[in-house]
């Protein structure tokens, strides 16, 4: 963090910035905006939002001030006042990925097709991309790494996110030649299969979040879709469909997080999972073949082995972004990538009895929630992502409720974005 506070301090000196475009302007967006706007040598230069009074208000929110604010949706325009200092508001995503001055693109929208769009359109434009997008990253995230290292940009998760504050204890630990045993995360809300946008509006308006946003949160679908996206990082996958999702305290987890024939839980080591108990932090499990090392470990309150936890109790979401943003622009590094390609899916599970020609809606909604797979047993049983899913869906065979939904029981949108990425990634990457 020094390291970034010198560099960007230098840049500032220089009246240089790293300009930044957000996609979004919600409570991801406009916490992000925020913070940058109390950091030297970034700049949150354009924010994008469908509706732009959003866009304009997260920036106010930031202490810019109306007269520094200009609303256009004219590339031609958007340039010409980027490059004179102002702030740009717009309702077109394609200025963020299309302006000329603008290195770094952040995808705050959460919404799949959108996170598809963005991050393409990104990587052709040469610009890095980051995604507070996990619902994307998840369906289409090795592919669009793929495409991004071809074009020599970053294409990251972010800290903040719990699988980028995971992948910074994996990263300490297997950095110092630890080997880790499991990762995972604290779920938040109690587990709620049957939530929808109706059941959780009250407590939503309470948290100024969009009721589709809270469900995907109470459903288990949330933390699903992340674990898809510590798996693809690392090469982890689920022990068992959906995981333990065990209730336990801190100093409990490395007595659950061991094989059966030790007294644990799991039938196999290098997995992800999540635990009620813990939330809002994050943790790693580890271990070492050394006995000295052992012995160094318990002389430091790290308990008596041989299993130890790293734990993080907290993690700042888009308020960490920054941190992100840098590392792409300056180092060219990745906060978290799915380096290990397609090795875990979120898989689409009916809430309800649907039936044939009814349409569904996707991650948050009535229809369906997500449940964390193996992708090869994914593959193998024709099992449809729930990114996948939108209200363009329609049902063909009749599905019950608790089954998993295949391929052959929906009719689907073949021309989206993130449906073509997919079947492209499926084709040489699958």
């Amino acid at each position: 963090m020094h390291t970034m506070k010198k560099r960007l301090n230098e840049l500032a000196k220089q009246e240089k910035y790293i300009r930044v475009a957000i996609v979004g302007a919600g409570k991801m967006g406009k916490g992000l905006i925020n913070q940058m706007s109390r950091i030297k040598g970034m700049w949150p230069s354009l924010v994008v939002n469908r509706d732009v009074k959003k866009a304009v208000d997260a920036l106010l929110s930031a202490g810019v001030g109306q007269e520094d604010i200009v609303i256009s949706n004219s590339l031609k325009d958007i340039n010409y006042y980027l490059e004179k200092g102002k702030y740009v508001a717009t309702e077109d995503m394609n200025m963020a990925t299309k302006a000329n001055i603008i290195e770094v693109v952040v995808d705050a929208t959460g919404v799949p097709e959108v996170g598809a769009k963005i991050s393409l359109s990104s990587i052709e434009n040469r610009k890095h991309i980051i995604m507070l997008n996990v619902e994307a990253d998840s369906v289409v995230g090795p592919i669009l790494y793929k495409k991004a290292k071809e074009a020599g940009v970053v294409y990251t998760g972010t800290a903040g996110d719990e699988p980028g504050a995971v992948m910074e204890l994996y990263n300490f630990a297997v950095g110092l030649g630890f080997d880790v045993l499991a990762i995972g995360k604290g779920k938040n809300n109690p587990l709620d299969l049957e939530a929808n946008p109706d059941t959780v509006y009250v407590k939503a308006l309470e948290k100024e979040l969009k009721p589709h946003m809270l469900t995907g949160f109470i459903d288990g679908t949330n933390t699903m879709i992340e674990m898809t996206c510590m798996a693809n990082a690392t090469g982890f996958i689920p022990d068992i469909r959906g995981g333990h999702g065990i209730n336990s305290n801190l100093k409990e987890l490395t007595r659950f997080f061991r094989l059966k024939e030790e007294g644990g839980i799991l039938n196999k080591y290098r997995v992800v999972d999540y635990v009620r108990g813990i939330a809002p932090g994050v943790f790693a499990i580890f271990t070492t073949k050394l006995a000295e090392v052992h012995k160094q470990l318990e002389y430091l309150n790290m308990g008596a082995g041989p299993n130890y936890v790293l734990y993080r109790p907290y993690h700042l979401t888009s308020l960490e972004t920054p941190i992100t943003i840098f590392n792409a622009y300056y180092y060219k590094e990745a906060t978290i990538a799915p380096t290990e390609g397609i090795v875990a899916e979120t898989i689409a599970i009916a809430k309800k009895d649907l039936k044939v020609g009814e349409k569904l809606d996707g991650i948050g909604g009535y229809t369906v929630y997500g449940s964390i797979e193996e992708y090869e047993v994914a593959k193998e049983e024709n099992l449809v992502p729930i990114g996948l899913i939108d209200k363009d869906t329609k049902v063909v065979k009749d599905i019950k409720k608790g089954q998993p939904i295949t391929y052959d029981m929906l009719e689907m949108n073949t021309e989206k974005n993130i449906y073509k990425l997919r079947k492209l990634q499926d084709e040489i990457m699958g």
